[in-house]
């Protein structure tokens, strides 16, 4: 029975009056978006990969550089191919860029990696509770077996017996000759 056949069935028209439902078994039509989507793990990995870039002896040499050629060019080049004359204005104003875009970066690749931390501690933290568990578990084992054993004859403890039963006989055998003579 379809949506329509319903309708007419429960009240007799023959207009539906009711939306169709959206099927539970199928998933939504996906929805218009303003802003560009990305992927946040490729953009986590491209900011480490900054990050960790930033945080080099290379980069500090390769800035060292720019800068220098920067002022260098400024200072002794003709007037008209000079850029940026003497503050440095625009050198600033890109020095200034760059640690705006840095600062975040790093703070994203900080926050990437305490996250990983984080589950590698808790990886971590489950670890020694199962061993923990496990190091308990052997011990009441061990602890079972010892109190088993002590119920258990040994090969020594059976030896002194024998030879307990042995000096016995030979002090009876000592003190009763002709009772040990008679039996043979």
């Amino acid at each position: 029975m379809t949506g329509e056949d319903r309708s007419r069935a429960s009240n007799g028209s023959t207009a539906l009056t009711r939306t169709p439902r959206a099927r539970l078994d199928q998933p939504r039509a996906p929805r218009r978006r303003l802003l560009p989507e990305y992927d946040p793990e490729a953009f986590g990995r491209f900011s480490e990969r900054i990050a960790r870039f930033l945080g080099t002896g290379r980069f500090i040499v390769w800035m060292t550089l720019i800068i220098i050629l920067w002022v260098v060019w400024n200072i002794f080049a003709p007037g008209n191919l000079r850029f940026d004359e003497y503050p440095f204005i625009f050198l600033t104003l890109m020095l200034s860029l760059q640690a705006s875009y840095a600062a975040p970066l790093i703070l994203l690749a900080q926050n990437r990696q305490d996250d990983r931390d984080r589950v590698t501690h808790e990886q971590d933290r489950k670890q020694n509770e199962r061993s923990i568990a496990d190091t308990e578990y052997l011990t009441r084992e061990i602890a079972a077996l010892r109190m088993g054993l002590g119920e258990v004859a040994t090969r020594d403890w059976i030896r002194s017996e024998l030879e307990d039963l042995a000096k016995d006989l030979d002090e009876r055998r000592a003190l009763y000759p002709a009772e040990s003579d008679e039996d043979r």
